[in-house]
């Protein structure tokens, strides 16, 4: 998606920091050893600090926050797009939550890092990939995770990366809902409660998607986007379709295996997305009561 011309991005909202690495095995080893650690990862939630080289241990940097930046720059900047993301993110939330039975809504703190950070979660790095912590309220990405999407899944585009984040602010809404707190998310398998938990923050995020283009900053007045163009959309699913349990699977050199899944097939993950994308409402989102995923 475009930003719109004559948008002005307050800074701020994004928090950087950068691990220390001790020794083992860094990241630098290349792409394959990074998005292999990050598969292993996100099958199993295995902490693989002491794998990339002690990020869970060290203390994190702190680097400041994401500058004021405009439009134009959020269109080509990773780092400006993912704080002006969030503020339309904010601002349709912060619109939507009294519609769905919130009061007092609490925006989520945000945290762009690089090698590892600490979190409420515990100890992370980027072979996690990005997440959203409940107890503190935190959306976490290393934003090399785009350059690994784009180079070893072949999905790209803006919309691609703000997928990304609108998925990771979906689970801030399942956490404020109280979703959270009534799914089981230890067990797995196609139908298993973190399977619903991951499809219904696809949809939400094509919920934010189908409203994108009406949002006015309200700082500035301006809308925050353009409208989706259909080759945009069609990022968007190819992101959706990069991170399907099955997809990881078999770029992992496994077989598929639906009994371990936690997210969902790439279909599903798809087929979520496009929902809320076209029917724009939380309701439709409800994939607990879905009898089928």
């Amino acid at each position: 998606m475009t930003f719109r011309e004559g948008g002005q991005f307050e800074g701020g909202r994004v928090r950087k920091t950068s691990g220390a690495r001790g020794g083992g095995v860094a990241v630098g080893g290349g792409a394959g050893l990074l998005i292999i650690l990050f598969l292993v990862a996100q099958l199993t939630g295995i902490d693989l600090s002491g794998v990339l080289g002690g990020g869970g241990g060290g203390q994190s940097q702190d680097l400041g926050t994401v500058e004021e930046c405009t439009a134009q720059q959020a269109n080509t900047d990773a780092e400006c797009r993912l704080s002006a993301t969030l503020q339309s993110l904010d601002a349709f939330w912060e619109a939507e939550a009294p519609k769905i039975g919130l009061s007092g809504f609490q925006i989520p703190d945000a945290e762009a890092f690089a090698s590892s950070t600490r979190t409420g979660c515990g100890n992370a790095t980027s072979a996690v990939g990005p997440f959203y912590c409940p107890p503190d309220q935190g959306i976490y990405l290393d934003l090399g995770f785009f350059d690994v999407m784009r180079d070893q899944f072949g999905a790209s585009g803006n919309l691609a990366e703000m997928y990304v984040v609108a998925h990771e602010y979906g689970h801030h809404i399942q956490n404020l809902t109280g979703y959270f707190d009534r799914a089981d998310r230890s067990g797995t398998g196609a139908d298993s409660d973190s399977v619903r938990l991951e499809l219904q923050a696809d949809c939400l995020a094509g919920m934010w998607a189908n409203h994108a283009a009406s949002i006015p900053d309200p700082d500035t007045g301006v809308i925050f986007l353009e409208p989706i163009s259909a080759s945009e959309l069609r990022d968007a699913l190819g992101a959706a379709e990069a991170v399907g349990d099955d997809r990881i699977q078999e770029s992992s050199g496994g077989s598929i295996n639906p009994d371990s899944w936690t997210h969902g097939s790439s279909e599903q993950r798809q087929k979520w997305f496009t929902i809320g994308y076209e029917q724009g409402n939380f309701a439709a989102c409800d994939t607990f009561e879905a009898s089928s995923l």
